[in-house]
């Protein structure tokens, strides 16, 4: 039959301050369902200290731990995550759950055009304003011109489904504004088609160097210790459950840690049938999962074990890639975040660039977001043009490890 609506994401405030938030959903299960919670949460910059698992394949119950901060919308993230779960139906007057009978549309693509006059730390502002917004960015093209103006082309998708109505369009207009003030000199929102932030096989703006750099397609045998996570261990057993392979991980944690474990085994289609994550002494996370694949049986194939654990540890050695390089004379900011098959990125990736910079007083003369097949892989890849002025004050390494601490979570 079903859940009542409101029972199936539940959050509970805790009753001592300090400790963490918790978020129950009972749902029908769904192909990456956990990954796709986990991704919002994630959106809504909240850290998840703690979870638990378990489905039968067709009936689902997930608990996190979370801790935030004061100004989380907790009413709108509830929303959000009951969004994610299988669609409703209406029975009797009562709203009950079920499975979906087709995907979704894709989201309509909107061109946000914003004209400016530039100064420090614009925008990470900007940014910041667009995520409040839950507009999400797709591709962005920042250009700065002699004379001290700012040119940004945001292609942005909306959560919400409302920015092609002009209220919508004025309440955007409306929080620009109140953070730009007199910075401001236009702005405008249109539609456009979808094509415009489609994934591009061309590389060639990424130099084999670079690429081999920050895009390793396999496990690096040595890797900068302050721009990857050490003490990272995955374990594979089938002895010690007759239906499933036990995936026992240890590892260092980070922003998004269980968002990148949950995509991971989402881009293999696996199923997650109980598990287990929480944080000991010292950031130090034990995750447990007892998984199966999409047939209902466990992983015995050697290469497949092989290239499902290998995966996960490169995912959580180097979640995402960070360098600064040199272009002539000009010095560059690249980071690589991998994309789901589904076609989703980490969120807040460029917000978090933007905020490590700011805090480094580093000014940006032009950022761009684009999507690029690696190999076979799909990346979201940022680069960032640094303006040095008289020179650059912050050394390269320093931004590398600022903006890679940022990303991470480790930036207190």
């Amino acid at each position: 039959m079903g859940i009542l609506y409101d029972d199936v994401v539940i959050i509970r405030h805790p009753e001592k301050e300090g400790d963490p938030v918790v978020i129950t959903v009972n749902c029908p299960d769904k192909t990456g369902l956990g990954c796709d919670l986990c991704r919002i949460i994630l959106f809504f910059g909240l850290s998840i200290v703690r979870g638990d698992v378990s489905t039968d394949g067709k009936w689902c119950y997930l608990v996190f731990w979370v801790v935030g901060n004061s100004t989380t919308r907790w009413g709108l993230l509830k929303k959000r995550l009951v969004g994610a779960c299988p669609s409703c139906f209406s029975a009797s007057g009562i709203s009950y759950y079920c499975a979906e009978s087709h995907p979704p549309r894709p989201p309509d693509v909107f061109l946000l055009k914003l004209a400016c006059h530039d100064r420090k730390g614009l925008l990470h502002d900007v940014t910041g304003v667009l995520c409040e917004l839950e507009l999400t960015i797709k591709k962005v093209k920042v250009s700065t011109t002699p004379d001290g103006r700012v040119m940004d082309l945001f292609f942005v998708t909306d959560t919400r489904e409302l920015l092609h109505t002009n209220k919508r369009k004025e309440d955007t207009y409306d929080h620009l504004r109140a953070v730009m003030g007199n910075s401001m000199i236009s702005c405008d929102i249109e539609m456009v088609g979808l094509e415009s932030t489609a994934c591009s096989a061309e590389s060639s703006f990424l130099p084999t160097a670079i690429t081999e750099n920050i895009l390793p397609l396999q496990m690096p045998d040595e890797a900068p210790s302050s721009l990857t996570s050490t003490n990272v261990s995955v374990i594979m057993d089938n002895m010690l459950s007759p239906a499933h392979t036990l995936v026992q991980i240890v590892c260092q944690d980070h922003k998004g840690l269980l968002y990148d474990i949950m995509r991971t085994l989402k881009d293999y289609n696996i199923q997650i049938s109980y598990g287990r994550f929480y944080i000991k002494h010292r950031r130090t996370c034990e995750i447990d999962l007892f998984i199966m694949q999409a047939d209902g049986m466990k992983i015995v194939d050697p290469n497949k074990q092989k290239a499902l654990s290998s995966r996960l540890e490169m995912e959580l050695v180097r979640p995402l890639r960070v360098a600064v390089v040199s272009r002539g004379p000009d010095t560059e900011l690249m980071v690589a975040n991998p994309v789901e098959l589904s076609g989703k990125g980490r969120p807040l990736v460029f917000h978090d660039i933007t905020l490590a910079l700011t805090m480094l007083n580093s000014c940006i003369f032009s950022a761009e977001i684009r999507r690029r097949m690696i190999g076979d892989r799909e990346f979201e890849v940022y680069r960032v043009l640094l303006d040095e002025g008289e020179g650059l004050a912050v050394p390269r390494r320093k931004i590398e490890e600022q903006v890679w601490k940022m990303l991470m979570g480790w930036e207190q």
